[in-house]
């Protein structure tokens, strides 16, 4: 005698899958708008610092919370002193006393290129280690 199964039974599995991917379909569509809005703020944070008068050339931090800059504003080029809660000035600087490194490209390094670089390293470290 074969076993019945009843029609409630069929009902509650489908009712379970369809209630499971309706979950991950929300799930999906909650990590896109957080996706789209992340992008959305970083463009509109980038579109806002964009300033052409005003630029750090380089900073070097003297302790925990104290810093010296050097800032263009406009064509000159002032040594700043920064602390916790203040900002004092320190001189103006010459732009033929500074010293310009070449321009980074932005550009991203390689990540196969990294990824080989890496496989190479713990192959030749478990080799040594045998």
């Amino acid at each position: 005698m074969p076993l019945a199964v009843p029609d409630r039974a069929l009902d509650d599995g489908v009712g379970s899958v369809i209630h499971l991917l309706t979950l991950i379909c929300i799930f999906v569509l909650v990590i896109v708008i957080a996706m789209v809005a992340t992008r959305w703020i970083v463009n509109y944070q980038k579109g806002a610092s964009n300033a052409a008068n005003i630029e750090v050339v380089e900073t070097y931090r003297l302790t925990a919370n104290k810093y010296v800059q050097i800032v263009r504003i406009g064509e000159k080029y002032l040594a700043i002193a920064i602390g916790k809660d203040e900002v004092n000035f320190l001189t103006e600087i010459s732009p033929d006393d500074l010293q310009f490194k070449a321009e980074n490209t932005g550009a991203m390094p390689d990540f196969a290129g990294l990824l080989s670089k890496f496989k190479n390293t713990l192959g030749e470290k478990g080799k040594n280690d045998r």
